[in-house]
């Protein structure tokens, strides 16, 4: 019963809810955010998803890539594997939602970030470059 859950999208998502209940008479509970098809979705006015768990789960990626390889590797080898095994997990189940403008800089983020250690810099413009 745990996989059955409810959430509220639109002008009245912080009203206040009555239970819902299955025929049996089980409860079904009200959440914040949910798990549908590969991504969060979160309670807000409008349909809008929440990218922390995929960046958590790219940065583990990316570190267990670094701790693997280390800095044995070439930058072309790392960035090979990389984009084969990290990006995706980044961006599953992105192309179902309208990302905003502010979403999409947070993904940007994400990457730069990514190129400024794999690159030893903390210059924006060197990444920007490569």
């Amino acid at each position: 019963m745990r996989k059955k859950s409810c959430l509220r999208i639109g002008p009245r998502c912080n009203v206040a809810y009555r239970p819902l209940s299955t025929s049996s008479g089980v409860e079904i509970p009200w959440k914040d955010k949910i798990w549908y098809f590969g991504a969060f979705v979160v309670q807000c006015r409008k349909f809008k998803c929440c990218l922390d768990d995929a960046k958590k789960s790219f940065y583990r990626a990316t570190n267990a890539v670094f701790g693997t390889i280390g800095r044995i590797a070439s930058e072309e080898v790392s960035m090979g594997i990389i984009r084969c095994k990290c990006i995706p997990i980044l961006l599953y189940g992105t192309e179902a939602f309208m990302l905003n403008k502010s979403e999409l800089s947070s993904l940007d983020f994400v990457i730069n970030r990514l190129f400024m250690k794999l690159f030893r810099t903390n210059n924006i413009e060197t990444v920007k470059f490569c």
